[in-house]
């Protein structure tokens, strides 16, 4: 019987070919058409000069230290110029150091794969199932709804009415990250500008607001991001560089982040809102909009939305909890908050991971049996995020491991006499315009941190006092519409152009650069504990 099944199962295979027949006759066709001018194109270069400068750095540049530093600098060329000319997806990029590191002699492969799943990469784990589910159920809807008829005014205050825009997108990009935010966020605003005349038939004030209704959007999403350090990759990414490069060090907490984070992120916001209101909020604005935009018309989407559901209330509830664990876990150092009790063993991470399994067994109510997450759910998880972080901590432990930190130290010498007060809103400046240039801000700062904490060394001040404002002005993308995912949201509606982005991005750029350059040195240093 056995046999028998066996025969006929080969059979059936021998019937079956393994490829269609017809597309490996196309394949072979294809093959045939390659010609020299196909294979010589910019993209090839790319890929090509990353290994090129690698063999060019091990071979010919010599320094006083260890090999191992000389080949821990050749494979940070390597993978920096596959990051910023895209040679080949960032997320295949972020990979490399888990092969590069052991072929080099650098790291054993046990060693380095540990650089990609830590506490932290465990917190943006969890947080991104959280977000999912919101995004699931229309949570976010709602409470956009919901605090725009609060903010809207009878009559309509245009002024007013782009402020509890802005204050929603931000407590919205605080919990989740920028790209969900302004993907999620981007349909309320267009359902908004969707209300008024067609662009052709727009007076100039209500052509004004609609260009207002977009940027904010495109600015609200990442300056809400700088509160929290689940908000963004780059809060994370300063974290986990911190942890990685000063391991001794206490490790920044939620809490500790929150206090200084979210003032810097209320007062960008509040400058933010100001220059909106200058540029696009003349007189009359209010006059021009009232016979469009009211309190009725909101009214009747919320209501089409229907009661909250069960499903809707439990992600909610989840996600309060998750808030309040991570901001009780560790309060001060004379309160130490219930982590305590597990005498520090828990982070931050695991209370992340902990909530989202809640998702995957409370039921939604909506069908028997079912959950209010599934793990197809999670097929949207950003793993190009998490690869990007964990070459990050990688990258950053093997500068330390291989001897190349003492090198680089040894080349900032002529920094260590720089006065700090000069030297962060230079930094932040700097960080600020490379980021325009580099599409991901996350890519930025993994190249940018790590040396600004090389920097702070060589000056003989704590490295957090330019980590931390030179890791946040890397979310300062605010000129060009290809700078960052949720400018290219904003730009892709065809509401707004690049001088709308320039009008408002140049005046906001230095707004955030002056913030940070003030409370750095006075509220970062008491926050962070960091004094100069």
């Amino acid at each position: 019987m056995i046999g028998e099944h066996t025969e006929s199962h080969v059979s059936d295979d021998h019937k079956v070919p393994l490829l269609p027949i017809q597309e490996a006759a196309e394949g072979t066709q294809s093959r045939v058409s390659f010609t020299f001018k196909s294979i010589l194109t910019l993209q090839n270069f790319y890929v090509i000069l990353g290994p090129l400068l690698s063999l060019f750095i091990c071979f010919f540049v010599k320094l006083d230290a260890p090999p191992t530093s000389q080949k821990m600098l050749g494979v940070i060329a390597w993978v920096f110029t596959w990051w910023v000319t895209q040679a080949v997806p960032l997320p295949v990029t972020s990979m490399c150091p888990l092969f590069l590191f052991p072929i080099f002699g650098i790291a054993s492969a046990d060693s380095v794969a540990h650089s990609y799943m830590d506490d932290v990469i465990t917190l943006v784990l969890g947080s991104f199932i959280l977000a999912l589910a919101v995004e699931r159920y229309n949570v976010h809807r709602r409470l956009a709804l919901n605090v725009t008829l609060v903010f809207c005014g009878d009559p309509v205050n245009p002024a007013l009415l782009l402020l509890g825009l802005c204050a929603t997108i931000f407590f919205v990009s605080m919990w989740l990250h920028n790209v969900a935010t302004a993907v999620m966020m981007m349909p309320v605003a267009t359902g908004i500008v969707q209300r008024l005349p067609a662009v052709h038939e727009q007076s100039e004030a209500v052509n004004k607001f609609s260009r207002a209704v977009i940027l904010t959007v495109v600015y609200a999403t990442p300056i809400g991001g700088i509160s929290t350090l689940t908000g963004t990759g780059v809060n994370l990414i300063i974290i986990g560089m911190w942890k990685s490069l000063f391991p001794e060090a206490k490790p920044i907490s939620f809490n500790t982040w929150f206090f200084y984070g979210f003032p810097v992120a209320i007062l960008i916001l509040i400058c933010f809102w100001c220059i909106l209101c200058l540029l696009y909020v003349p007189k009359g604005s209010a006059r021009a909009l009232s016979s469009y935009l009211d309190r009725t018309h909101l009214k009747r989407d919320l209501e089409a939305l229907g009661p909250m559901a069960f499903a809707e209330k439990m992600v909610l509830s989840v996600f309060g909890l998750l808030i309040a664990l991570w901001m009780t876990r560790r309060i001060t150092d004379d309160i130490p908050g219930w982590g305590s009790l597990f005498h520090g063993l828990v982070g931050d991470g695991s209370v992340s991971v902990m909530v989202a399994v809640l998702l995957f067994i409370i039921p939604n109510m909506k069908q028997e049996g079912e959950k209010l997450m599934s793990w197809n759910d999670c097929k949207r998880l950003p793993w190009n995020l998490i690869l990007l972080l964990g070459a990050g901590f990688a990258i950053a432990d093997g500068v330390q491991s291989s001897g190349l930190a003492d090198v680089l130290s040894q080349a900032l010498d002529f920094l260590e006499d720089a006065p700090y007060l000069a030297i962060v809103p230079a930094v932040s400046l700097i960080c600020s315009i490379i980021t325009e240039f580099i599409t991901s801000n996350d890519a930025t700062a993994t190249l940018l941190v790590p040396l600004l904490y090389h920097i702070a060394r060589t000056m003989h001040v704590h490295p957090l006092l330019l980590m931390v404002p030179g890791g946040i002005a890397t979310e300062f993308a605010f000129w060009l519409p290809t700078s960052t995912p949720s400018n290219v949201v904003g730009f892709a509606t065809g509401h707004i152009e690049i001088k709308d982005m320039l009008k408002v991005g140049v005046p906001l750029k230095v707004a955030g650069i002056v913030v940070l350059s003030l409370l750095m040195p006075s509220l970062g240093t008491f926050v962070f504990g960091a004094n100069p």
